[in-house]
């Protein structure tokens, strides 16, 4: 390989790697060791699952009140019945995550194509 492949279409790809996914594929990697002697009913790891999703929930509320990008062109109330309907699909789908990512998905590009 020449440095011209490099810097031309696959160093996108090496510098996601190196500073995307390693970084925090070691930190998982980490916790798997350390976690091992943990009882799964400890404090620690009720507070840790408690701020990871109130984390993720923060997230999600952030990306359905204040979009940026193309979601921003959807309006609020599509954007919030999108996020109901793949919580809806989820107890529908004898709570399945892939179930209801995909109907939520399926949801948003729908109102995404219907008010663009």
């Amino acid at each position: 390989m020449s440095f011209a492949d490099w810097s031309g279409g696959l160093w996108p790809y090496v510098a996601l790697v190196l500073f995307g996914f390693l970084p925090s594929e070691a930190w998982r990697f980490l916790s798997i060791f350390l976690a091992r002697g943990v009882d799964e009913g400890s404090e620690i790891l009720e507070w840790v699952r408690a701020v990871s999703t109130a984390l993720l929930a923060g997230v999600v509320a952030n990306i359905l009140i204040t979009p940026s990008g193309a979601l921003a062109s959807v309006p609020t109330g599509a954007r919030l019945a999108a996020m109901g309907f793949g919580l809806a699909a989820y107890f529908v789908f004898r709570r399945s995550v892939i179930g209801a990512v995909v109907a939520g998905e399926a949801a948003i590009l729908a109102a995404a194509w219907w008010f663009s």
